[in-house]
């Protein structure tokens, strides 16, 4: 074959190996199975939250025929040859990545949520969102959320008064007019949002905040009803214990708090190793998770994946991992886990490792379990991996980009 070279364009060149590049080191920080009205029925929409700040639902029976053969997993894989997954529905969710998904209430009549590196709260109608008809990115693209809140402006400290009207509800340029401000009338960075808890008996969601706080929002209101301010350093993830009325957070810091929401006192200080010379095998609290009756609690730190029992506050079991804990999830008396290797693995309460499954994505960042045993793990690539209640690969596919 003879080309002229005379049409040689180096920048278009040149800009399709960035993209290339982009698109191969995307990453899906979380994802979330769409609530069905029948929980025992099997799963088929999934919502993955992306670095590109895209939210997208994908319909895991349209990724059925990229099975081959019933899809064998060998170590060696084609990353171009993995089905690239055309989304039922296309959000393009926040201006910079996109960290957490949930859902807030029950059936068609949920708000999905979604919080990121933007300091943004969102939320849509997902049964708006379930009608939207694609391929077509710019339809869903342009739907409004419902529910649009900024993380609070400040700078050298925190107070309550601070935060009346900083709600911003379509409006984001009233919330940096009212936000605290430092010397000279400066506004300090908006906190990213890293993971969200919702509290639907209350009312409340509850975020994980860049700023080392966590913050209580009123759904219905959209305001700020406590602030929970006491770690050293970021926040990684959140969980809520509606039993109790209490949350639990991790941090940077190497701690994970459990906080009363009724005064926003921290009442317990989980202490991922307090043996100093150990601190840099415990670097952080990076993922938690509670069990069905919320007595146990999973807790990743660095290469360690221990078990807290919170009545007692004790730490029950610690185990290390091998590689860094970036998700965790409860499977009735059992505990998933991934990081930063593509394993899958299973643990029951006395930390015996039950199995571990080969995945595609290199590292793993998220991994969601939905009611019929139908586990989604997913990280670097843009990839998702859905894992059957039998443990055998039941689809993989890589997210369409921006």
């Amino acid at each position: 074959m003879v080309s002229d070279c005379r049409s040689w364009d180096e920048g278009a060149y040149r800009d399709s190996i960035l993209q290339e590049r982009e698109i191969e080191s995307r990453t899906i920080f979380r994802t979330a199975f769409a609530p069905l009205p029948d929980t025992a029925a099997s799963p088929d929409l999934i919502v993955a939250a992306s670095s590109d700040g895209s939210i997208a639902s994908f319909s895991l029976s349209s990724c059925l025929p990229s099975l081959v053969g019933g899809f064998i997993l060998t170590t060696c894989w084609n990353f171009c040859s993995l089905l690239v997954a055309e989304p039922n529905c296309f959000l393009q969710g926040h201006d910079g990545p996109a960290y957490d998904v949930k859902f807030y209430g029950c059936g068609e009549a949920s708000l999905l949520l979604s919080c990121g590196d933007d300091g943004r709260i969102r939320g849509w109608s997902w049964k708006e969102l379930s009608e939207v008809e694609m391929p077509s990115q710019s339809q869903g693209g342009h739907l409004e959320p419902l529910l649009d809140l900024v993380t609070p402006q400040h700078s050298d400290s925190i107070d309550g008064s601070c935060f009346a009207g900083h709600i911003c509800l379509f409006l984001f340029s009233s919330c940096l007019a009212s936000a605290c401000r430092g010397p000279w009338g400066a506004l300090s960075p908006i906190p990213e949002n890293n993971a969200i808890a919702v509290d639907k008996q209350g009312g409340s969601i509850y975020v994980a905040a860049g700023d080392s706080c966590a913050y209580c929002w009123d759904v219905e209101k959209g305001e700020i009803k406590m602030v929970f301010k006491g770690h050293t350093d970021y926040l990684h993830c959140i969980v809520a214990c509606n039993s109790s009325n209490q949350i639990i957070t991790g941090s940077e810091d190497g701690t994970a708090r459990i906080w009363d929401c009724r005064s926003g006192k921290c009442v317990r200080i989980l202490e991922a190793e307090k043996d100093k010379r150990l601190k840099k095998f415990f670097p952080f609290v990076s993922c938690i998770a509670l069990d069905a009756s919320e007595s146990w609690l999973a807790c990743g730190s660095g290469q360690s994946l221990s078990m807290w029992n919170l009545p007692a506050c004790e730490r029950v079991m610690e185990i290390s991992t091998g590689s860094s804990v970036q998700d965790v999830v409860f499977d009735d008396n059992q505990v998933l886990a991934v990081g930063a290797e593509p394993l899958l693995s299973r643990y029951d309460m006395n930390g015996t490792t039950l199995s571990q499954i080969q995945c595609i994505p290199r590292s793993l960042f998220s991994v969601s379990l939905h009611p019929s045993g139908v586990a989604a793990v997913a990280g670097y690539g843009g990839l998702v991996d859905v894992i059957s209640q039998f443990g055998s690969h039941f689809c993989t596919f890589r997210c369409k980009s921006l």
